[in-house]
């Protein structure tokens, strides 16, 4: 294993959850793990955190953009993965669906800096 992975932050169109859901865990997730160098996929979704207003803070936060994150885990670089990812999009190969608002995804590679360390 190599560490790296990719981060994508999504939201579905309004009124869409289920559709994307279903969607998404069904279809898109064996899609993507079907690209050459992704082994391994985890979905979650927003857990709001209550941020007081305080002004001990040294800064307030700005509120979360989207509601769903999928972690891919990688087994070689990011952008080989990419690539692939991305022939896949543009043949057709691996449909995005209407529900996915695509005007808000983010997807991000990532590499690990360091080794995984423990709380003690």
């Amino acid at each position: 294993m190599t560490g790296n992975r990719f981060v994508v932050l999504s939201n579905p169109v309004d009124g869409a959850d289920d559709t994307f859901n279903t969607w998404y865990d069904e279809v898109h997730v064996p899609d993507v793990l079907d690209v050459p160098g992704v082994v391994a996929a985890q979905r979650y979704d927003l857990a709001e955190l209550p941020i007081p207003d305080d002004e001990d803070l040294p800064a307030q936060l700005p509120p979360p953009t989207h509601r769903y994150m999928v972690i891919y885990e990688l087994d070689r670089e990011p952008e080989a993965v990419m690539a692939q990812f991305l022939e896949r999009v543009v043949t057709g190969k691996m449909p995005l669906h209407e529900s996915l608002d695509l005007s808000t995804v983010s997807l991000t590679g990532w590499t690990a800096r360091g080794d995984r360390r423990l709380a003690d």
